[in-house]
């Protein structure tokens, strides 16, 4: 936490701004100057971890002329495929010293530097490849989207599933009314468990320091974040996502995927109220478990939607949907079945498979039926009747087929700035899904429920939320 801001500057710089939609067969505006088939010359912020397969993705449809990262030996091994590419350890550097010869940044960085290398980049007219969860704050997310409308650029954020056909037919089916009217969506996911320490293991700032390796640039790690002392596997390597001053928490990770469905198919935007539950709050770490109600206003003919968020564990026992959302159901002889049993959910895709785990996954509530799906990406997908199990098949029908994956994301990307249609999850959308979910991570802040105007980007009712809307970044480093 320990998120403070300069509330003069931060209202300057804040303006309103409504829900952007993506619609096939738009020509980006930021793509002029360039033929189909011309490759954009490209550099890549952060080249290790999911910078590795965004560089070699990006790599496939344009020129990799520069690399940055902060770990020497990182840059080193990816140089070792970019022969040609220049290397920097400062992305402020870089950007500054290579402008006239860039077209495009990608940035996969921790969540912390996002917006800092991201804006930058924008202001100087680069179009923007940014990883999920597009910000650390709700602040910068208005200020990306913002930005790349004013500086007319193609941007597009790094949430894969975005580029599947089974996610775009699922969006499809829900708006044509496949289970009805939707009032309720739960959303569920297997973070933090197993994949990084927070609280209770850890509720103060560790103490001590280690000598920072050889290799790496300690202070351009820690960015706009507050000074700390290096320490050994603690914070260096996806650890970092438990913090309060580097990551988003299991929210930010993940829901920028396992949400996007339910998001986009219900066309969701700013949600008048957030309340969350959730275990001990500390100054350092994210909480063991929470979980977020977002209630959201009618939309046209649409009610009222209420979505629940779901993470951890509290008191040994997984934070999940209620068992009594899906009746009906078991563990079918024939054919797909969704069912609870021993705290966890279960999918079983037919008779001949194995039932498995569903750590992660969503259900929306319709007045007819219920839309399940048991992934990370919403890129597969069942309608639940008390009858039974069905998938949704086919390609999308007026959303254009991708279905390449994360490589799709990069050539949707490199064709938009080629003057192709604006990518599925430009900063128009990825921003309005990034803000609202890093509310939750507020309500958890503050332990109170806040009602949110979001047009004038402002929680009404606890004035003290306004600081952990933005963080103070360190000397140095700007937006």
């Amino acid at each position: 936490m320990g998120r403070r801001t300069n509330r003069r500057q931060f209202l300057k710089e804040t303006v309103a701004a409504g829900v952007g939609f993506w619609v096939a067969g738009g020509v980006s505006r930021g793509a002029a100057g360039k033929s189909a088939n011309q490759k954009p010359n490209i550099v890549c912020i952060g080249v290790g971890g999911k910078g590795d397969s965004d560089t070699d993705q990006a790599g496939n449809h344009g020129n990799i002329v520069a690399l940055c990262d902060v770990d020497a030996n990182i840059l080193d091994r990816k140089a070792d495929k970019f022969k040609k590419a220049a290397k920097f350890a400062d992305f402020r550097e870089m950007l500054t010293k290579m402008d006239k010869d860039i077209d495009a940044v990608t940035v996969s960085t921790p969540d912390h530097c996002h917006a800092a290398a991201a804006v930058m980049a924008m202001k100087m007219k680069k179009h923007v490849y940014c990883q999920k969860p597009l910000t650390h704050t709700v602040y910068e997310a208005r200020l990306m989207r913002d930005t790349a409308k004013k500086m007319d650029v193609v941007t597009q954020m790094g949430n894969q599933g975005s580029a599947a056909d089974g996610l775009r037919k699922a969006v499809e089916s829900i708006q044509a009314g496949i289970i009805g009217t939707v009032s309720e969506a739960h959303v569920w996911t297997n973070r933090p468990l197993d994949y990084w320490v927070q609280a209770p293991t850890i509720t103060s700032r560790p103490k001590g320091s280690d000598p920072v390796p050889a290799s790496l640039r300690w202070d351009l790690w820690l960015g706009p974040a507050p000074e700390r002392p290096f320490l050994r596997g603690v914070y260096h390597q996806m650890k970092w996502r438990g913090f309060w001053d580097f990551g988003t928490g299991a929210l930010g990770d993940m829901a920028c995927h396992t949400a996007n469905m339910a998001f986009r198919a219900l066309d969701l935007g700013h949600p008048t109220t957030i309340e969350a539950e959730s275990g001990e709050v500390n100054t350092e770490t994210y909480p063991a478990w929470s979980r977020i109600t977002f209630r959201f206003p009618a939309r046209g003919e649409m009610p009222p939607v209420r979505f629940v968020w779901y993470e951890g564990k509290k008191d040994t026992k997984h934070v999940l949907p209620s068992p009594d959302i899906v009746k009906g159901q078991g563990e079918r002889d024939k054919g797909p079945s969704i069912y609870f049993k021993n705290d966890k959910w279960f999918f079983r895709a037919n008779k001949d498979t194995e039932p498995q785990d569903v750590s992660s996954g969503s259900f929306l509530i319709g007045d007819k039926a219920i839309l399940f799906s048991p992934s990370d990406n919403g890129t597969e997908s069942y309608v639940v009747t008390p009858d039974g199990v069905e998938k949704v098949n086919g390609k999308p029908e007026k959303l254009p087929s991708n279905n390449k994956d994360d490589d799709g994301m990069k050539e949707e990307w490199i064709a938009a700035i080629n003057g192709g249609p604006k990518p599925y999850s430009s900063f128009d959308f990825a921003a309005m899904l990034t803000e609202t979910i890093l509310l939750g991570n507020v309500a958890v802040a503050v332990g109170k429920k806040l009602e949110w105007d979001g047009p004038n980007l402002r929680v009404t009712n606890v004035p003290e939320a306004a600081k952990h809307l933005q963080t103070e970044y360190r000397k140095g480093w700007t937006l």
